[in-house]
């Protein structure tokens, strides 16, 4: 190892000095330093030995003494040197604790049904045995990803976010809800009308002149996965009826690898697909000084006051924001909003570093709340989160460290496999909330024997401080006022913040019945299609709580019928598992539901009263 860890840092290093700040080099150099340490122990002691053993020849029995003691000295020194443990394998302990606690929620709830995230996980999404880093086997190869299982997780979560029964009533609810809530009236998408989708690509600065993967360092490392995409733009242009040529969809940070452009062109030929340079078949970016950001610090902490987009961002009535859900060196996370690190015109995104945790592995930590986080600009801009229909969290393959491939998820419901995942919501900081709370559950501490290692990155001091400040300007450092159009009109509430009540159960506010915060909505591989067979939500009169069960869950129904209420409880499939009849006496019907019984997985709860069937679900841990 010590030898492998010196040649790695001659071959790396020599050639981009720059290199020696990489993690797989701080965690070489101690290995290296060590063992070098070690050869020159042991090159010492025998040198020494057989001084002294030359001294004892020669009846110099002082000299010989005084050899002998240096050789054990250095021969100890050499051993134990050996024993060390490299710096860069020493636990990371970060100082995360957020204020709060758990499930107490703050800022405003946005979606149709406010505060609401799904979640949906099915193992089948993903080979279990993709070794991504070994080329020819990345984990964005088809044989590594189902694309009917992605497709079927997206559907699935549509139909959860927004109530309906169908993907197209949800498209049209989806863009209803956009349009009056951004001054537009209750109106659905115009044909004329086009979306900038904004994909994760940051590998593909590495690419041949084609723009084909390259097999170097970067192959595999987690970007956006093809597959999301597709289940994506097969939604907007087969469901919802976007015309292909009124989307555009790129990383204007970088590039689209050619096997993504070759799958989804294939499929949609006329979609732009943007490209840095100037390549065939690819639409060309133009720069534009119109919607510019400007940054809330002023110039205080960030190395530049505001940045500028291209023309199809600017221009695009709408925007999709679609990142892979990973963790990151200098801002804990990578979810949504640091997704648009990216967006800009510029080369590099150095300059907004600053406004993350640390700008450098040698530099202090910003881990105290109330500091200005350049991420709530990103959210609150109006041509960033202030365009975005709807949050698609791509967590179909996840790591601990931007530049990583994919790692194996312990915790539950993962066991042991890859994420497998997808997230879904309308409120931009209740997603990126749960984003936090999965990642934390699964990294309690730093580890860097696996492969690949698992950094405690996403438990940074005052991690969720942007968070805490996107949701409520209580917590907006003193001096700023987030105006990212620096149009003298500061940000409301982008949505709602809080964490969850513990790691084993996962419920937030919602699900719990004791606040307006987030509600999780999650959706396993047993539960199915979750919602297509529910006819009707009424939230206000009737609902169960908490909504992630374990054995009993309160049912609640109000409305003025009074008399019997025949209950029935059906899995996802529409079989029948339970029934009771109860007396509903007052304007508000609560009965306990006893569920033990039931497997895990996704119900429909239907309450009769008389004729008028009333519907709700709940999720069975």
């Amino acid at each position: 190892m010590g030898i492998i860890a010196i040649v790695w840092i001659l071959v790396r290093v020599i050639p981009k000095p720059s290199r020696a700040t990489y993690p797989c080099m701080k965690m070489a150099f101690p290995v290296a330093a060590s063992f070098a340490a070690y050869i020159g122990g042991l090159v010492a002691s025998v040198y020494l030995i057989k001084k002294a053993g030359k001294g004892i020849r020669q009846k110099r029995v002082a000299l010989s003494v005084s050899f002998f003691v240096l050789a054990v000295a250095a021969l100890v020194v050499s051993l134990l040197n050996e024993q060390k443990t490299s710096s860069a394998s020493v636990v990371a302990k970060y100082n995360y604790e957020d204020p709060l606690g758990p499930n107490r929620p703050i800022g405003e709830a946005k979606g149709i049904l406010p505060g609401r995230v799904v979640w949906v996980h099915n193992p089948d999404a993903t080979n279990a045995a993709c070794k991504s880093k070994t080329f020819g086997d990345g984990y964005f190869l088809d044989k590594n990803c189902d694309q009917a299982v992605v497709d079927k997780m997206l559907c699935d979560a549509l139909l959860a976010l927004t109530g309906e029964e169908s993907e197209a009533a949800a498209w049209k609810a989806t863009f209803k809800y956009f349009n009056k809530t951004h001054g537009k009236g209750e109106v659905g998408y115009d044909k004329n009308e086009t979306i900038f989708i904004k994909i994760n690509h940051v590998h593909a600065w590495s690419v041949n002149s084609d723009l084909s993967i390259k097999n170097d360092d970067n192959y595999g490392n987690v970007d956006t996965s093809p597959q999301a995409v597709l289940a994506m733009l097969r939604q907007l242009v087969n469901v919802a009826g976007v015309p292909q040529q009124n989307i555009y969809i790129g990383d204007p940070f970088t590039n689209i690898f050619k096997h993504c452009y070759d799958k989804w062109s294939a499929e949609f030929p006329n979609i732009n697909y943007i490209s840095k340079y100037n390549k065939p078949k690819r639409y060309q970016l133009i720069e534009t000084t119109e919607g510019k950001i400007v940054y809330s610090d002023k110039g205080t902490v960030l190395g530049e006051k505001s940045d500028a987009y291209y023309s199809c961002h600017v221009d695009a009535d709408y925007l999709l924001n679609i990142p892979a859900i990973k963790a990151h060196r200098w801002g804990g996370v990578t979810f949504f909003a640091k997704n648009h690190f990216g967006t800009h015109t510029r080369g590099g995104s150095s300059h907004l570093h600053p406004g993350l945790h640390r700008i450098d592995y040698d530099q202090p930590m910003r881990e105290e709340y109330n500091q200005y986080r350049v991420m709530v600009d990103l959210m609150g801009h109006k041509h960033l989160g202030g365009k975005t229909l709807i949050y698609f969290g791509d967590f179909l393959w996840g790591t601990s460290y931007e530049h990583d491939p994919p790692m194996k998820f312990e915790s539950a419901p993962f066991n042991n496999d890859w994420s497998s995942s997808i997230l879904l919501s309308f409120d931009p900081v209740a997603i990126e909330s749960v984003a936090l709370d999965i990642y934390q559950a699964e990294i309690q501490e730093e580890d860097l024997t696996t492969s690949p290692p698992r950094y405690a990155y996403v438990r940074f001091g005052a991690i969720d401080d942007y968070l805490h400040q996107a949701a409520s300007k209580d917590w907006w450092p003193e001096g700023i006022q987030y105006d990212p159009e620096g149009d003298g009109t500061n940000i409301g509430s982008l949505g709602v913040h809080e964490h969850w009540n513990n790691d084993q159960e996962k419920k937030y506010s919602r699900n719990l019945g004791t606040g307006e915060g987030i509600e999780l909505m999650f959706i396993s591989k047993d539960g199915g299609v979750g919602v297509s067979n529910l006819k009707n939500e009424n939230r206000n009169a009737i609902l169960c709580y908490p909504n992630w069960v374990d054995e009993v869950t309160t049912l609640q129904v109000n409305n003025t019928f009074l008399g019997k209420v025949e209950i029935a409880i059906y899995d996802i499939n529409g079989k029948k598992q339970k029934t009771e009849v109860v007396n509903k006496n007052g304007i508000a019907l609560i009965h306990s539901l006893n569920v033990n019984d039931l497997k895990p997985g996704n119900y429909i709860v239907e309450a009769n009263l008389q004729g008028e069937n009333l519907q709700t679900r709940f999720v069975k841990e």
